[in-house]
């Protein structure tokens, strides 16, 4: 749910409830931007470092178990994945940052895809940033954050994991992050607070994700 907003109306709650009702299609798999699909529809897309949950919050959001794949090993999606949602919004799953059991040279490599691709793609509604409530801001999520106010690119921060503190605890995470966010030019203002095992903030971050789509034809 969003933190400290009342949250989606009736409506838009299930404009996004129908959203990702709608068929959601595998489109590309790219390991440089020469072979990325072309520009067309909405995209938003997910970042995150890896074992931030991902795959699990794609996979809850689209009521699909294995359209992304999750790993006991963090690192595995290694290139930009493309999904159609309902031919209305495209999602991008974006290679894990700050861990990976792979040869230096490939993890430089798919950084840098990661980096050009969220600076030069002009279809890029929204990049969600997947924070770990358990970690809070790293320093590689630091990062990014810079890289997209400097690209001007609209982000919001996802907390993911929610159910694994108590309430206190998650409280805390949520007011230090959302003091850090009010520092960032190109932050959405407020939280999703998200757990893909509970399913807790899945129908909000829909609805969210439902105003940025194309409208139904």
């Amino acid at each position: 749910m969003p933190s400290g907003a009342d949250g989606p109306d009736e409506a838009a709650l299930e404009n996004g409830r129908l959203l990702f009702a709608g068929a959601c299609d595998f489109i590309a798999a790219a390991n440089n931007m020469k072979v990325l699909p072309p520009e067309g529809l909405p995209e938003i897309c997910f970042a995150g470092r890896s074992n931030v949950g991902k795959s699990s919050l794609i996979n809850a959001l689209t009521g699909r178990k294995t359209l992304a794949r999750t790993s006991q090993t963090p690192g595995r999606t290694r290139q930009l994945i493309f999904f159609s949602l309902a031919d209305r919004i495209q999602l991008v799953d974006l290679p894990g940052y700050g861990y990976a059991r792979a040869p230096k040279t490939d993890i430089k490599a798919w950084t840098t895809l990661t980096r050009k691709f969220l600076a030069g793609r002009a279809s890029l509604q929204r990049v969600f940033l997947l924070i770990d409530a358990r970690r809070g801001i790293g320093p590689g999520d630091a990062e990014i954050m810079t890289l997209l106010d400097a690209s001007a690119v609209s982000w919001a921060v996802v907390i993911t994991k929610a159910d694994k503190l108590k309430p206190a605890a998650l409280d805390a995470v949520c007011n230090d992050t959302r003091a850090r966010i009010t520092t960032h030019v190109a932050a959405f203002p407020e939280l999703f607070v998200t757990s893909a095992e509970a399913a807790t903030g899945i129908a909000e971050l829909r609805a969210h994700i439902g105003a940025l789509a194309l409208p139904r034809s």
